[in-house]
């Protein structure tokens, strides 16, 4: 592998604005891996490599000072609308799709010098935490070639995994950020309601779903949210706090660092495998210095408060020509169905329940900096498997009840991201941070403290070799 596509983001950037290597010659670098390395994955699914070079050769003549991501290759999710570029959103009727707008997350990128190679693979509408659709396929593990990515921003993460992108954007509702993050070994970092702004394109009057980046380490991933977040004029509920203020982070240290751990948020089954390695992972912090207790998180109605919430995303596809409905994915029309039933009972009791899950919640944080638990409740499984029907014997009723780890986190509104935790037969596994309310750049400090004090992003898969 090219040596410039084995740096991480900021060392490359180093590299970059010390003019050690040129724009062009960083974008020919990564073609050459992507080209290598993605049909065997299939985590980059539209690519733009003619206008990247075009805009590399363009970057060369500029100074960087101004530039926080200055020549870096970025590939946007495809569900991110990108102008000129086809966007398919995995659906068949979309597969020629090209939009006439950008996205604002992808200017922001853009304008912060970052060079797109392409468009990252995802699942129908970023529907399911398994990245497969009728246009591209399925996106396959860099760990092992024969398990899932998860989703639904599982191309970014095998793309970050097997060093064909220094840094990514992705979007997570229950858990798309952090899930393939977790079964990839990257981190994915789902930050607070309004850091990131959502024009155009989204429904500004919800936070269930939210934009973040997704790196190799901390460093990176704070690298790219100080370029993604950020108020706009265009945008509504957007947190005044500037993006450059989570360019650099310095680390927090790990001894008398106050953690509340559960391996299964007292209420989930979870695969042994998976809570296994995450005991190992906070035994090493505890060895650091770090003050570990078990907590038992209270998710009480977590699940019904979410399905409500997302089901009022689908009430979309009402809009839909019904020629064109009839080709969605059935676990879409089912999550449709469920929209049509909602009534303003259900949603006022949603908003009420969840005011008090929150506040059960943010109890947690009166004798703990951090919370962690599980990303994932199960490792990276067999890529023919649509969703996981069973853990630890008992059965799956939803094809998202399985990532309820994540989901749940979700409704309770605070910051978190995956971080590597280790491995269980050289498979990768997540552990999940979760800091207060707002609490965006102290939760990065503390991860960084955490990476530093285990190494487990440092393990590279074999097809890097």
């Amino acid at each position: 592998m090219n040596e410039l596509c084995t740096l991480n983001a900021t060392d490359l950037l180093d590299v970059l604005n010390t003019r050690r290597a040129s724009c062009v010659e960083v974008i020919q670098a990564f073609i050459a891996e992507i080209e290598s390395l993605n049909p065997s994955i299939n985590a980059i699914v539209t690519t733009t490599f003619e206008q990247a070079l075009t805009r590399a050769a363009e970057l060369d003549t500029q100074s960087p000072e101004a530039l926080p991501l200055y020549g870096l290759p970025v590939a946007h999710k495809d569900l991110v609308s990108t102008k000129g570029v086809r966007t398919t959103f995995g659906f068949p009727p979309y597969k020629n799709n090209v939009p006439s707008h950008n996205e604002l997350i992808v200017d922001r990128m853009h304008d912060a010098g970052a060079i797109m190679l392409g468009k990252t693979n995802t699942p129908e509408f970023g529907a399911g935490s398994h990245t497969f659709n009728r246009v591209f396929g399925a996106t396959r593990n860099p760990y092992n070639l024969e398990r899932t990515v998860g989703g639904s921003s599982g191309g970014a993460a095998a793309a970050l995994a097997a060093r064909i992108l220094p840094i990514a954007d992705g979007s997570d509702t229950g858990g798309s950020l952090r899930n393939p993050a977790a079964f990839c070994n990257v981190v994915g970092f789902r930050p607070s309601q309004g850091r990131i702004p959502r024009q155009p394109g989204g429904n500004p009057w919800s936070d269930i779903s939210q934009l973040g980046p997704m790196a190799r380490n901390i460093d990176d991933v704070a690298l790219l949210f100080s370029a993604l977040a950020g108020p706009d004029e265009t945008a509504y509920g957007c947190l005044e706090t500037p993006g450059e203020e989570f360019r650099s982070i310095d680390a927090l240290p790990v001894k008398n660092m106050r953690i509340g751990y559960s391996r299964d948020f007292a209420c989930l089954p979870v695969a042994t495998e998976v809570a296994d390695t995450l005991d190992r992972f906070v035994k090493q912090l505890a060895a650091e210095g770090a003050i570990v207790d078990e907590v038992a998180p209270d998710f009480t109605d977590a699940r019904r408060i979410f399905h409500i919430l997302r089901a009022i995303g689908f009430m979309r596809y009402a809009d839909m020509p019904q020629a064109m409905f009839d080709e969605l994915k059935d676990t879409i029309k089912w999550n449709f169905e469920a929209s049509k039933s909602l009534t303003l009972k259900d949603l006022r009791w949603a908003h009420q329940a969840r005011r008090r899950l929150i506040e059960n919640s943010l109890t947690l944080f009166q004798s703990h900096d951090l919370i962690i638990g599980p990303t994932t409740q199960v490792m990276p499984f067999p890529i023919e498997t649509d969703w996981v029907r069973e853990i630890n014997g008992k059965q799956m009723t939803t094809y998202i009840e399985w990532m309820e780890a994540c989901s749940f986190v979700s409704v309770t509104g605070l910051p978190s991201l995956s971080l590597p935790a280790g491995f269980s037969s050289e498979l990768p596994v997540g552990a999940q941070l979760i800091a207060p309310l707002l609490a965006d750049k102290k939760l990065l400090q503390m991860a960084k403290g955490i990476e530093e004090a285990t190494a487990h992003a440092n393990v590279a898969p074999g097809i890097c070799t």
